[in-house]
């Protein structure tokens, strides 16, 4: 698996280098600026790309610019932010155009290797991989009013499964946390997907499609 990695700080960029390359991954290309993260996506077009928010020259918002810019040119460029920072408006542009794997992780809320591994082949297959503190910082900035959206209509407990799917996790994990059982939460899902619109289609797209819409849209209701 090719992955474009985009990091400023010359030892974590290193360090990530040799962790990708242990666990089998092509690193195609690393990279420490917004412009050479944008010119590397959209020329090797990876199958993941691992990207810092805060990239030179200005430290801003430059790695998530880039990212967008990129997935605009080549559509459906799978990407993991891997930030800090949650930058949310960037964040939730991200998200919005429902179009391949999206990721975003917080730096130090990554606690193993293997967490970190399973999200980047999660993402590179079209999946999701979010932290509950990015999905928090999402949903926290909703008006009240308006009008009703479909995510309006999910029960509590069918709020709590689609945040663990945003989460990444799968129909076991989230049955696990939740004292569920495994027909529950398929249950669960099913009404999910019903009560958001989302006609049949594979499994895998119908669980994206419905984050994305959590992610995009909650914050709007």
């Amino acid at each position: 698996m090719r992955v474009v990695l985009a990091e400023d700080q010359y030892l974590l960029r290193t360090g990530l280098t040799r962790l990708l390359t242990a666990y089998g991954f092509e690193v195609a290309a690393a990279v420490s600026t917004g412009p050479e993260l944008l010119r590397a996506m959209t020329e090797l077009r990876p199958d993941v790309s691992l990207v810092d928010v805060r990239l030179p020259p200005t430290f801003t918002d430059e790695g998530l610019r880039a990212a967008l810019a990129a997935r605009a040119r080549v559509p459906g460029l799978p990407v993991l932010v891997l930030s800090q920072y949650v930058e949310t408006l960037y964040a939730r542009e991200l998200l919005a155009d429902a179009a391949g794997g999206i990721g975003y992780l917080l730096k130090d809320r990554v606690f193993s290797d293997d967490e970190f591994v399973d999200a980047l082949h999660r993402i590179a297959r079209g999946g999701t991989a979010m932290d509950p503190e990015v999905i928090a910082r999402l949903v926290s900035g909703g008006s009240a009013g308006g009008p009703p959206q479909p995510l309006d209509r999910l029960t509590p407990r069918e709020c709590e499964v689609l945040t663990l799917m945003a989460e990444g996790r799968s129909n076991a994990a989230i049955a696990e946390r939740l004292f569920l059982s495994a027909s529950a939460v398929t249950k669960h899902i099913a009404s999910i997907f019903d009560k958001i619109g989302l006609a049949a289609s594979g499994e895998d797209n119908r669980r994206v499609l419905a984050v994305l819409t959590y992610l995009s849209g909650r914050h709007d209701s």
